[in-house]
């Protein structure tokens, strides 16, 4: 597969980011004075096109529609009426019609609003941006942009285009959206390397990232598809999509029952005409057997059951777009989390602050700090030495409009909690001067009137602050800080960063005059550690997950030591110490050996990769036969999205791209959320089988009936109207209710399912002969006695009550395996009850109708031919209940998913269309290793160390 990986270049195919800014404007030509002239600005628009990137190709209703007739099942159907109307039976073709025309509208429908819902989470506005042409500043439309435009930015700014930056003053971007860090990046106009990732090219501004803090000025040198945002877009073209699990056995199984109709039909009526039977009668015999086999209910079921999934999910605020999606989360076996934004909160908050008199730990309530201790002096200077502005109210929680570097904003929110407003303090000590944060000493500062001359409130990095700190603030005043206090200071904001933290130095001093030099004979007041917070309900869902045996592997841009930090306190492992792997070492490994290769599959957290090691890492897990769930919101999640098996994007905080690539979309951001559909994606799964194995079970019962009686001699025990009458009807409401089941208790607690496995598997398969056989024999033993005991033409209706019952009744036999005799999970099913009712009605009604009567060739049987009917239709359930099922699952137990692993995985159907071997390929070229089929299966892994 071919991936563009294509870095933003200009004329000459230079890198931008890796030349001086003079070296950039002239190989652009433009002045940087003036910008470019209207004259310049069109021929280049005509060169390079709209500022923006390709939309995604809008699903139309006609192409929703088309969707539907795309399953074998429903070409079965088709050709089950397309064989009616051959033989001149018209009532069954036209019956057979309905079913595909009822079938196609609940699918279209359902699917049509999803889709039409997705499009409506589309934010759509018109962006503008402040450029410099023709000598004057003006607001144009972000489309309008082209290479060699002068873009001037400010706070709050999105950014429109790729930009290299020809002027910065304490410029920050946030570039979470693009590479997954959650800090902003502080940009600079000096070259970098020619060879450094997007997440080092503190030179460029991106398109899609937003100035959080400070000024600036860049060029345009790229647009629209040939930005890094145009080039992940070009990723999630790339990594196409892959056919649900769902669809693929629902496809399977429509293969298999085409050749079991076409086998079973020819086979009995081919043995009539051999037995000397008359032509005509066997053709009629065939059309029966052809409609027998047929389960037409199993679509219009299938579909049902699916919506009824998607509404529920939709409650939960989980929005599906693809009907098949709904059970894929079921199947899911391992789920690849971005972190921010989706672990975290993509906010920063104050954690932990050092101080001389101890380490103070910041929960979320109130702070209390006195009034001239080190605690309040150490919130004093976060609040004045910043920039950032808080709503009313003072706080930042998600969502609120805040202004600023993140970090910035967690200081004035836990100064706020403390009491400390910047407004109140600034009017106290009025601030007459700010040095901006300078990368040469990487320390800002701030200047303020005082009683007494001036104070200096100094935050910066720790090493510098450190190093400009000639005393300490301690609970009795400023002492000397001495090289051991130092070091041992130094140890402390190091133990810091290894837990994950960022970590900012606080210092403070008193100056006579405003002009001072702000850095000199520092006083240290403390460390302060912040962290993006994980979201407060993720650790439960978390475990949750775990319980269920569904391993949870974290894929960040982020460092790695900030993902092991979050991974720990989510308890992505349990109580073991998770595994990390990063990027860089993804690129090292050439030509890995199989430790390496265990170690890459074995791995916990993946951290700074880039979208195409994100795309390649779920590839690598579906070449392993794993059912992969991706979740994220940035733009850079988007291609993976796209690749898993099911996409979760974040529908509050996730990009644009990122909903659109994805199958599924939390419209409140939770993560439970995603437990919650995996849940119901298990249940409906299950609900599918039940439902399969009774109508499959029950269309076998009519295909034996009419071949055992052929065979036997017998007259026709049931007419074709009379199968398709007693399958649109005894068949599909009971099965309805089957497929809105809420599931067996604890289905949550069990590992999940085989990946591999059908929705019929040999055991069901055996399961639905055995119903079949004894259904069948119930009804041609009424119906043998029935021609003897029963008045002359009524032995037809006899045979037609017995096995209308027989299968009514047979929906108890649909308890799950263990589940109780009396009280289980159909028995306290109120659809169930309300579809036997509304059947005893119908059958009752085709009985005693004179018209439909008429239609289905029924007679009146008698009180005889009732008692019969329902006395022999009692024997299949009463067998059922005396049945001592054990509860046995079609899930891998831990001892058999090594096995199961190795052989799904090297299946030739294993991924459907594509195959295990085209996912295998796609993750050797992103990861840059030759990947082969693990033995060491997602459900076990819990650590990775180097053998």
């Amino acid at each position: 597969m071919a991936i563009a990986t294509a870095p933003t270049s200009i004329e000459g195919g230079a890198a931008p980011w890796a030349l001086p800014s003079e070296d950039v404007l002239d190989r652009l030509g433009v002045a940087r004075a003036s910008g470019l002239d209207p004259a310049e600005i069109r021929r280049r628009r005509r060169r390079h096109g709209p500022n923006v990137l390709r939309e995604p190709r809008r699903r139309s209703a006609w192409r929703i529609l088309l969707g539907q007739f795309e399953s074998v099942l429903a070409l079965l159907l088709a050709a089950a009426a397309a064989l009616a109307f051959a033989f001149g039976e018209w009532a069954e073709a036209a019956a057979i019609a309905a079913v595909i025309v009822l079938n196609t509208a609940i699918g279209f429908a359902t699917e049509l609003s999803g889709v039409r819902s997705m499009e409506a989470l589309r934010r759509l506005g018109r962006v503008t941006t402040n450029v410099r042409r023709g000598g004057a500043v003006l607001t144009v439309p972000a489309q309008e942009l082209v290479p060699g435009d002068l873009v001037l930015l400010e706070g709050g700014d999105v950014v429109t285009a790729d930009l290299r930056l020809l002027e910065a003053s304490n410029l920050g971007c946030d570039e979470s959206t693009l590479t997954g860090e959650s800090v902003p990046v502080t940009k600079r106009v000096e070259p970098v390397a020619t060879d450094a990732p997007v997440t080092e090219r503190a030179s460029m501004a991106f398109k899609g990232t937003t100035v959080v803090r400070g000024a600036g000025e860049g060029v345009v040198v790229a647009t629209g598809t040939a930005t890094e945002l145009g080039r992940i877009a070009s990723l999630v073209e790339e990594a196409g999509e892959e056919p649900s699990p769902l669809e693929r056995r629902l496809e399977r199984l429509g293969g298999q029952l085409v050749w079991v109709a076409l086998g079973l039909a020819a086979a009995i009526a081919g043995a009539g005409v051999v037995a000397g039977r008359e032509a005509l009668v066997m053709v009629e015999m065939g059309v029966a057997l052809a409609v027998a086999a047929v389960p037409e209910g199993l679509p219009i079921v299938a579909t049902v059951a699916l919506a009824r999934g998607m509404w529920r999910m939709a409650r939960r605020s989980a929005l599906v777009t693809r009907l098949p999606a709904v059970e894929t989360l079921g199947a899911t076996t391992v789920i690849l989390t971005d972190k921010t934004g989706t672990l975290t909160e993509n906010r920063m908050a104050v954690a932990r602050m050092v101080l001389a008199t101890g380490d103070v730990e910041v929960g979320t309530g109130p702070i209390v700090a006195g009034a001239r201790t080190p605690l309040r002096r150490a919130l004093e200077i976060g609040v004045l030495c910043n920039d950032a502005t808080l709503p009313a109210g003072g706080t930042a929680e998600p969502g609120a409009d805040a202004v600023g570097d993140p970090m910035e904003i967690a200081l004035l929110e836990a100064g706020a909690r403390a009491g400390l407003t910047r407004e109140a303090l600034r009017a106290e000590l009025p601030e007459v001067r700010e040095e901006a944060f300078d990368p040469a000493v990487k320390m800002m500062a701030t200047v303020h009137r005082a009683r007494a001359g001036y104070r200096v409130a100094v935050k910066g990095a720790p090493e510098a602050v450190l190093e400009h700190a000639t005393t300490v603030l301690t609970a009795a005043g400023p002492l000397p800080l001495t090289a051991e206090a130092r070091a041992d200071w130094r140890a402390r904001a190091e133990r810091l960063a290894r837990e994950g933290l960022r970590v900012l130095g606080l210092a403070t001093r008193t100056v006579e005059r405003a002009d001072a030099t702000p850095w000199a004979d520092l006083t240290l007041v403390g460390l302060v550690g912040l962290l993006d917070p994980p979201r407060p309900d993720v650790a439960g869902a978390i475990a949750a997950c775990r319980r269920a045996g569904v391993r949870i592997v974290m894929v960040t841009g982020d460092h790695a030591e900030t993902a092991r930090a979050i991974a720990t306190r989510v308890g992505l492992t349990g109580d073991g110490a998770p595994c990390v792997v990063e990027g860089a070492e993804l690129r090292a490994l050439a030509a890995p050996t199989e430790a390496e290769r265990a170690r890459l599959a074995r791995a916990d957290v993946f951290a700074r990769v880039s979208p195409e090691q994100k795309l390649g890492l779920v590839a690598l897990f579906q070449a392993r036969g794993d059912v992969v769930a991706m979740t994220g919101d940035g733009v850079n999640d988007a291609p993976a999205l796209r690749r898993a098996d099911i996409g979760i994007a974040m529908g509050r905080r996730g990009t644009q791209a990122a909903r659109e690539a994805a199958d599924m979309v939390l419209r409140d951001d939770a993560f439970p959320s995603v437990v919650a559909a995996m849940e119901q994606g298990r249940v409906i799964f299950a609900n599918i089988r039940k439902f399969a194995v009774y109508l499959l079970s029950c269309n076998l019962s009519e295909v034996l009936a009419v071949g055992v009686a052929a065979l036997g001699g017998l007259p026709l025990p049931l007419l074709p109207l009379q199968i398709l009458y007693l399958n649109l009807v005894t068949d599909v409401f009971p099965a309805f209710a089957l497929g809105a089941g809420e599931g067996a208790p604890g289905v949550m607690r069990e590992p999940p399912r085989d990946p591999r496995a059908a929705i019929v598997t040999r055991r069901h398969w055996v399961a639905i002969g055995a119903w079949g056989t004894l259904i069948m024999a119930a009804t041609l033993a009424a119906f043998a006695f029935a021609l003897i005991a029963v008045p002359a033409g009524a032995a037809l209706t006899v045979s037609f009550l017995t096995l209308a019952f027989a299968q009514l009744w047979h929906v108890f036999n649909m308890r799950a395996r263990g589940a109780p005799r009396l009280l289980n999970d159909v028995t306290t099913n109120p659809f169930v009850w309300g579809a036997l009712a509304l059947c005893v009605v119908l059958i009752v009604a085709a009985v005693q109708l004179p018209a439909l009567a008429a239609v289905l060739r029924l007679a009146p049987p008698g009180t005889e031919g009732w008692a019969l009917a329902i006395g022999a239709s009692l024997v299949p359930v009463t067998v059922g209940l005396a049945l001592p099922w054990r509860r046995r699952g079609d899930t891998v137990s831990p001892a058999r998913h090594a096995d199961a692993s190795r052989d799904r995985a090297a299946g030739p159907g294993a991924r459907g269309g594509k195959g295990a071997g085209a996912s295998q390929a796609l993750a050797s070229s992103l990861l840059g290793s030759r990947i082969v089929t693990s033995r060491y299966p997602s459900a076990e892994v819990r650590s990775c160390p180097m053998p």
